[in-house]
């Protein structure tokens, strides 16, 4: 069945919202089975270690850039009209929300996927982190915090009206983009080999840098069967997660890939860890762990929209094309998150 069908079937939103679901199951399973998390590697990295952590969001990250700029090369995909690079990007906006979103995954124990699948398998610390966070996303986007968000983000833009393609920008060949994504694919094979790290495990690592392939390929494709213009995106959690907070508020809220984004997620992961049988009901330890995650999650929610994206929609959708902001704002996440390891305890700041 192809999405022509479909789209005459259930019509353009829910069709959307179905590309989001299927999306969102794959992201799901893949990252619950293969303990995907920004937060974790950074935690690694701060410790003065590169080993598991590190090497599974490597290959996350490199297996989403060369399954994007495959698909751009076999012409199953363009960025060029994607949401993210074709319009202005935030310089001011990724070294802000970016240091900000570091911080608060640091604090509240996961980043915000990670939240959201930690909460699929009975976690009540992500179900309130992962609340704090949508609600504050959404008071950034369009609430009373959105005003502070747009003075900040219009400090320093990208020229032009469009974010910065780092291949065009660095006047090299379209192939380049797939090079590097092997390049670092291999770094992370070998950082594997070397800790042992199980077959399946970076499998369902590959799974998550697939399913940010997966996203941008449907929307793409449904854009060019669509009557009605189609949003071209992928996994991200900041905008999607105040988008199904309001979905669920507001009657007149419509159906679009986003609302059918964070319930896959949630699906996919549930059932991974219930087949795994990791099911399991944990709350919180004391009021210190309850503080630091609703600072952390509120951090996240500012800094997620600030930056054009969380540590999944900036760090890994976004710059799996090239989008120079996303690349900065990942960098920024690195030096935030690593600043306070360090300044929290280091090593007695535990990766989930």
């Amino acid at each position: 069945m192809d999405l022509v069908t479909v789209v005459d079937g259930v019509g353009e939103n829910a069709t959307a919202a179905l590309c989001g679901l299927a999306t969102g199951v794959v992201f799901g399973v893949a990252a619950q089975r293969s303990r995907f998390c920004l937060r974790a590697a950074v935690v690694e990295f701060a410790n003065g270690a590169m080993k598991h952590r590190v090497a599974v969001w490597l290959l996350t990250f490199s297996t989403a850039l060369v399954w994007v700029q495959g698909a751009q090369l076999l012409g199953l995909f363009d960025s060029a009209n994607a949401r993210m690079m074709a319009v202005s990007g935030s310089w001011s906006g990724a070294i802000v929300g970016g240091l900000m979103f570091g911080a608060g995954m640091v604090l509240a124990n996961g980043c915000s996927g990670r939240l959201l699948v930690m909460a699929a398998t009975g976690n009540l610390r992500s179900v309130i982190s992962g609340m704090i966070f949508a609600v504050v996303a959404q008071m950034s986007l369009s609430g009373i915090l959105s005003p502070l968000r747009d003075r900040i983000a219009a400090l320093w833009v990208t020229a032009g009206g469009r974010n910065m393609d780092l291949l065009a920008a660095a006047h090299l060949p379209p192939e380049s983009g797939l090079a590097i994504g092997l390049g670092i694919a291999l770094l992370a094979l070998g950082l594997s080999l070397r800790h042992r790290i199980g077959t399946g495990r970076l499998v369902f690592a590959s799974g998550v840098g697939f399913a940010v392939a997966l996203g941008w390929m449907l929307t793409f494709a449904l854009s060019n069967v669509a009557f009605e213009p189609v949003q071209i995106e992928s996994a991200t959690f900041t905008g999607p997660s105040a988008h199904t907070l309001m979905f669920f508020l507001d009657r007149g809220a419509v159906l679009d890939f986003d609302v059918g984004l964070v319930p896959g997620v949630f699906l996919g992961a549930f059932v991974a860890a219930a087949w795994a049988g990791e099911l399991k009901v944990q709350g919180f330890d004391g009021p210190s762990p309850l503080r630091n995650a609703m600072i952390g999650a509120a951090l996240m929610g500012f800094g997620g929209m600030l930056a054009g994206g969380c540590a999944i929609g900036a760090g890994v959708t976004g710059a799996s094309i090239l989008a120079g902001t996303a690349w900065l704002a990942l960098l920024c996440m690195w030096i935030g998150g690593t600043a306070t390891v360090l300044l929290t305890g280091g090593r007695r700041v535990a990766a989930m």
